[in-house]
């Protein structure tokens, strides 16, 4: 299991935080946990098949209704 974290705040203008965050997880890979920050998202993954990538996708809400997606892409290495 991995965690994989966004930093919104370069994108967050003062005093706005984010209120809602969603994550589209492609097929393959379990999502084991979630977190919000007012500045910031976590997710924590496992699974998934080497030597394939995915896209994980994170949507943010905003107090003042801004709404923000970032993508990942996530390459599987074995250690």
């Amino acid at each position: 299991m991995l965690d994989y974290n966004i930093d919104w705040s370069p994108r967050l203008t003062s005093p706005d935080v984010i209120s809602t965050s969603t994550w589209v997880v492609p097929e393959g890979l379990t999502v084991e946990n979630e977190d919000m920050a007012p500045s910031s998202t976590t997710i924590w993954l496992s699974s998934g098949t080497e030597p394939e990538k995915y896209e994980v996708l994170n949507r943010v809400e905003t107090v003042e209704g801004r709404i923000m997606d970032q993508t990942v892409v996530l390459p599987i290495k074995t250690k």
